[in-house]
């Protein structure tokens, strides 16, 4: 099965915040950039279309004319906990640099580590290659399409975040 990762486009918030699991706006671009998302998808048809809750990927896979999307909370960004919607640079906690050291495997304070996530994502895959499906699409976020793609071996997990799509942009795996 084809599945196509859809990454939200841009958010309204101060570069440098950290939001994941926080259900932020999206930037007052919102519309060109989903106009150059909707072209990219054009010519694609998906027997089914899927989208994390919340509202950046969501208002994208609805933009985009899947107004019926599926919503499955394990296509959610990582938890950030208690570091959500600070800057990183204001964040006052002795965890931080174990985190960027170790961000692969350990979690952000009370959100969860980058393995919490992968399984998450790792569920989510296993239950879709199970269902009668040729293409879906998925609108979700960073973190989640890097994870869909470890799960099918694009890259080695250390070059992970190296791989991560733009906003706006696709990945296509198969599963």
């Amino acid at each position: 099965m084809r599945v196509t990762l859809i990454r939200h486009t841009s958010v309204a918030v101060p570069r440098g915040t950290c939001y994941g699991w926080s259900d932020v706006p999206v930037a007052d671009t919102f519309e060109a950039e989903a106009a150059i998302t909707k072209s990219r998808l054009e010519g694609m048809t998906f027997d089914h279309v899927f989208t994390s809750p919340l509202t950046r990927a969501r208002k994208l896979a609805e933009w985009c004319g899947y107004l019926d999307a599926t919503v499955d909370d394990r296509l959610k960004e990582m938890n950030m906990g208690e570091w959500e919607m600070q800057r990183y640079d204001d964040i006052q906690d002795e965890a931080l640099q174990r985190w960027y050291d170790d961000y692969l495997h350990l979690p952000a304070t009370g959100g969860e580590s980058f393995p919490m996530l992968r399984q998450r994502v790792d569920s989510f895959l296993d239950e879709l290659s199970q269902k009668n499906y040729r293409h879906v699409a998925v609108f979700a976020h960073g973190g989640v399409i890097v994870a869909a793609c470890l799960h099918v071996g694009l890259f080695p997990e250390e070059e992970a975040f190296s791989h991560q799509p733009g906003y706006g942009e696709s990945v296509d795996i198969e599963i």
